[in-house]
């Protein structure tokens, strides 16, 4: 049989759902999810696979006005991920329209060259009649070849969609082996599923402003692994809150992410946290290296 493999480019409004698409699309967790928006950074790519076609996902950052240097170099990391790309799925959310993130993303759409289809999202929660007229709304507006309504959540209209894909692979050998899902180091998904959980359990006290630094990631005789991960905040009053009362709210996160990352790697997982408070993190070149994203001017 012959083998295809290709590039497809998942863009969209912070928080339409396009990680939990990729991670339906490729059958198991390969990116963070969270009810905060922006949680993704880097372009982590999640590998699905459909009888002999190999479709190599690209999680872009959802695409919105950046402010800080964080923001400048994760929309270079979405608009870097829909070049070259085989077909580029704008994700929308069908209930919560965010239009003012939405309109500059059509805008920019309108003049790139490769296949865009348009993925609806969440119609789970949306009334058929407003789903059809948005759908007749956002074709006006850009040229999409396709149209795909979908519940990323409950998986409802993802085999269809995973199958057109499918169908848009160029003929091409594998670009990874067959049971890699993602091109994430494990030492990188390791810091993406404590920082899922720290924005769970945190969502409403801490802001946007802390990542996660991998320190070590040791493979251990018998069969288990340890994990230190460093939590960068900006201020004491975060650290704070980070730790919680005698300690509470670390615990609690480093419990939620062990659970979480012990049976995405399938072995035993020692996580040790801590909490370092670096006032301009943000700005700090060596931080956006070991989080996987370019440093940008």
């Amino acid at each position: 049989m012959t083998q295809h493999c290709g590039l497809v480019a998942v863009i969209g409004a912070p928080n339409a759902g396009k990680s939990t698409l990729v991670n339906a699309l490729v059958g198991q967790k390969v990116a963070i999810t969270s009810a905060k928006a922006q949680t993704t950074r880097a372009r982590l790519l999640g590998i699905a696979l459909h009888d002999e076609t190999q479709i190599i996902l690209a999680d872009t950052p959802g695409i919105f006005e950046p402010r800080r240097r964080l923001d400048r170099a994760m929309v270079a990391a979405a608009w870097e991920g829909a070049q070259e790309a085989d077909a580029v799925l704008l994700v929308v959310d069908a209930v919560k329209l965010r239009r003012h993130e939405l309109e500059p993303l059509l805008e920019s759409l309108k003049g790139r060259r490769e296949r865009k289809l348009l993925v609806l999202n969440k119609v789970d929660a949306s009334v058929k009649e407003k789903l059809l007229e948005l759908a007749q709304e956002l074709t006006t507006a850009v040229d999409f070849a396709e149209v795909f309504f979908v519940s990323a959540l409950t998986g409802d209209g993802v085999a269809e969609l995973k199958g057109h894909l499918a169908g848009l692979m160029p003929e091409s050998l594998w670009h990874y082996p067959e049971d890699q899902v993602s091109d994430a180091s494990q030492r990188l998904l390791a810091c993406e599923i404590t920082r899922e959980q720290i924005y769970r359990l945190l969502h409403d006290e801490l802001p946007y402003d802390s990542a996660v630094r991998p320190e070590a990631y040791i493979e251990r005789k018998d069969g288990s692994v340890e994990v230190r991960q460093q939590i960068v905040v900006a201020r004491d009053s975060q650290k704070a809150i980070v730790l919680g009362k005698r300690g509470a709210k670390i615990r609690a996160i480093g419990e939620a992410a062990r659970t979480e990352l012990a049976a995405v790697l399938g072995q035993k997982v020692h996580l040790f946290l801590h909490v370092k408070v670096e006032e301009n993190w943000a700005e700090a070149r060596d931080i956006y290296e070991e989080i996987g994203l370019e440093w940008v001017k």
